[in-house]
């Protein structure tokens, strides 16, 4: 039993390796070599779920090879005129699954931004000159005066939506960027957009403390959404950039293709995130809407945000079924 699976193990390893890959695309996103490995790799996991079936009593097993062969068996035989299917797959099931699999790297971009957005809050609480060197020189007189500079961004109407939906997308576009940098870029760009954010919240709350409350009731609405896709875009950079300093088992450009059709995957759910949140920025943020519904559509949009990506597109057999 131990010989079977030690003879067996890497080239199931490798067999979940290119179904990885194939979940971001057709076997067209294989090399000629790589589709012939893979139909070679099908056969022999076939093979040794027939034989599991018939000389093992280990179920674990045989729920694993089978599961297996039957993701391998539905990529190469699934009809071309599945392709309607494809946008629902995406999001029920493969845009939940692969944030999931990579969340350590969101986890990673989080901490380093709502780290350095309490390190700028505190800085500039005690000394407001910090404010200068995140680039909010001169903000303290429109704080003071009461000028809601924001407003000035959008007056609530299509265009002004149009333009805030476009500039969210780039913001994440560029910390994705970053991010595949070695991970550098984006380690520099969420701690200085961290900082950033704590410094003017410290000097609405230091200066003129129902001018803070005013720029919070604007921005929670939109912002759960914006700012979580900041750093999973950040994270999905991340993912490239770890994959081309540390490979694993896979060679460096198996392992690239493998996370850049992840990381592609996350960016673009997070744009179509960014959607949710400009339309929400450019019509209710800047409404005259009471307080408590900005924030709770702040709260409910965010939660259901994150049980869509955290409980969506769960395969219990499959996980089950690791060895």
């Amino acid at each position: 039993m131990n010989r079977f699976i030690d003879e067996g193990k890497n080239k199931w390893q490798r067999l979940e390796d290119l179904l990885s890959i194939l979940d971001v695309s057709s076997l067209r996103g294989l090399s000629r070599a790589e589709i012939r490995e893979f139909g070679e790799l099908y056969r022999r996991a076939a093979a040794d779920l027939a034989i599991a079936r018939a000389e093992t009593r280990d179920p674990l097993l045989i729920n694993y090879l089978n599961s297996l062969v039957i993701r391998a068996h539905g990529k190469i035989y699934r009809a071309e005129a599945q392709g309607g299917n494809l946008a629902w797959q995406f999001f029920a099931r493969d845009l939940p699954r692969t944030f999931r699999k990579n969340i350590r790297y969101m986890m990673i971009a989080l901490a380093i931004f709502v780290g350095f957005a309490v390190f700028g809050f505190v800085t500039t609480w005690i000394n407001s000159d910090f404010a200068s060197f995140v680039r909010l020189t001169g903000i303290e007189y429109e704080i003071q005066a009461g000028n809601q500079w924001w407003r000035s961004l959008n007056d609530a109407n299509q265009l002004g939506a149009s333009s805030i939906l476009t500039n969210n997308i780039l913001v994440t576009f560029r910390v994705f960027a970053m991010g595949a940098f070695f991970g550098i870029g984006a380690v520099y760009d969420l701690a200085f957009e961290g900082a950033r954010l704590g410094s003017v919240f410290a000097l609405c709350y230091k200066l003129n403390p129902p001018f803070g409350n005013e720029l919070a009731s604007f921005v929670v609405g939109h912002g759960v959404i914006e700012l979580s896709m900041i750093y999973v875009c950040a994270g999905a950079g991340m993912m490239i950039g770890y994959a081309f300093v540390n490979p694993g088992d896979l060679t460096r450009a198996q392992a690239l293709k493998q996370k850049g059709m992840e990381a592609a995957r996350i960016v673009v759910g997070a744009a179509c995130f960014l959607v949710v949140a400009g339309i929400i920025e450019g019509f209710l943020s800047p409404s005259n809407l009471p307080a408590w519904v900005k924030f709770g559509t702040g709260l409910s949009t965010g939660l259901a945000m994150y049980s869509y990506l955290l409980l969506a597109g769960h395969d219990k057999d499959a996980e089950k079924a690791k060895i």
